[in-house]
């Protein structure tokens, strides 16, 4: 039977609370702040057939780093807006967010409430920004858009907005987001879904016109603008998400230093030019593209999957924010995920045993987080529940992007196995 975490009585953060409406005074200040943020730094920000558009509307943006916000800030002025934010975006700072009107949430789970604060804030005349991939891009190409998206906008009703950063993860990448680089930076804003499409489109529909406009690859973004990233140390970093050797097949094995990308296994090397291109120091340059060895990592799960061969298992060092000051340590822990079960946490804390399980059909995907700066220095995975977020550090090194792929892919899985159960019985029922 799951248990929850003992926390002796501490009452948790409540998040199931609607935002406030931004004050005009914090609008003007998050545009400032944002502007001088913004200074040295070659961006520019485009608006398309957005002539005439007025709030209420929803704004959809992929997400990169914190730089994102001070460009959306630039696009929306002198318009309210509140952001979706996830609780580790409250840590330390709960008054801050909710004076910004920031409606807070748990990544990955059945947020109810999140659903109501939405409505409230389209009801009363705002914009609604949110990032329907929920977290940093891990390699600069579009990550996993869930299909509630697509009913989330039918349910509302409003306009709705696609904005695509490009240059802020090459500026930043994820992997390696402490070392800045020169890149310039280039943000749209094109209205893509009106009222009228809205009510006309079915669900599937709307979920096509999304994901089309929220279609980006920042490489092929620097191949186009031909600007080149000279710093000494631009593939640093680069193992975590590229953690399997293409060469000898050896997963997370892979290790980078400078300009370099390399396996500790095999000892095959490669070096990352100023353009973003892969080549081998020594015999056949098996991916010169780096979402082609992403993309072909996540097929090697997909195939395990299939053949019945995946499964993670390791202790965990664990920490959990029920509320927004302080991480919770509750200490060592065992952490398996399979694709029968999902993830299952099993630990003790206050002299008390705790087990978490997020069923496969609970997490449709995964919060990663490389070197995560709010708690130590390190890779991390969040299980997050309803009210509660276990920050798990794992023993076995490198592991955490084959986790995020295992989970969208189960996830993937078992959706296309409910939708064949369920339309027999749908035909059955119409006769």
């Amino acid at each position: 039977m799951a248990a929850e975490v003992n926390y002796k009585n501490k009452k948790r953060y409540k998040s199931a609370k609607y935002p406030i409406r931004q004050p005009r005074i914090i609008v003007f200040l998050i545009w400032f702040l944002s502007k001088i943020l913004l200074i040295g730094k070659k961006y520019k920000v485009e608006k398309i057939n957005m002539e005439g558009l007025k709030p209420p509307y929803m704004v959809l943006s992929n997400h990169m780093y914190f730089i994102d916000f001070e460009l959306c800030a630039q696009l929306t002025w002198p318009h309210r807006v509140n952001n979706v934010v996830s609780i580790d975006g409250y840590y330390r700072r709960p008054w801050l967010m909710e004076l910004i009107g920031a409606i807070c949430t748990r990544k990955f789970t059945m947020d109810m409430h999140l659903l109501k604060s939405i409505r409230e804030v389209l009801k009363k005349g705002d914009i609604l920004c949110m990032y329907p991939e929920a977290r940093y891009s891990p390699c600069g190409v579009t990550s996993y858009i869930p299909d509630s998206v697509g009913m989330l906008i039918k349910r509302n009703k409003k306009p709705v907005v696609a904005v695509v950063h490009h240059g802020n993860y090459l500026h930043s990448p994820f992997w390696n987001f402490r070392k800045k680089r020169k890149v310039p930076l280039h943000t749209t804003a094109e209205l893509i879904l009106t009222e009228e499409q809205i009510e006309a489109l079915s669900i599937d529909e709307i979920n096509a016109v999304v994901r089309k406009a929220l279609t980006y690859d920042e490489y092929a973004y620097q191949r186009e603008t031909g600007f080149r990233i000279k710093e000494s140390y631009r593939a640093e970093g680069l193992h975590k998400i590229l953690y399997q050797c293409p060469h000898c097949m050896t997963e997370s094995k892979m290790a980078s230093e400078g300009a370099e990308l390399y396996c500790t296994e095999c000892g095959k090397r490669w070096r990352l030019s100023e353009d973003s291109v892969l080549t081998a120091l020594d015999g056949e340059t098996e991916f010169s593209y780096i979402p082609d060895w992403f993309a072909w990592e996540r097929e090697q799960v997909r195939g395990q999957l299939e053949r019945g061969e995946y499964s993670f298992a390791d202790d965990v060092d664990v920490y959990s924010l029920p509320r927004c000051w302080r991480f919770e340590y509750l200490g060592a822990a065992r952490l398996t995920h399979d694709a029968e079960n999902g993830f299952v946490l099993t630990g003790e804390y206050n002299g008390e045993e705790y087990r978490i399980q997020r069923a496969p059909l609970q997490t449709n995907s995964l919060h990663i987080e490389y070197d995560y700066c709010y708690i130590k220095p390190f890779d991390c995975v969040d299980i997050s529940t309803e009210d509660d977020s276990f920050y798990c550090y794992p023993t076995k090194e490198n592991v955490i992007t084959k986790l995020a792929f295992a989970v969208e892919e189960i996830y993937t899985m078992r959706m296309k196995t409910r939708r064949r159960e369920t339309k027999p019985r749908a035909a059955i029922s119409e006769k």
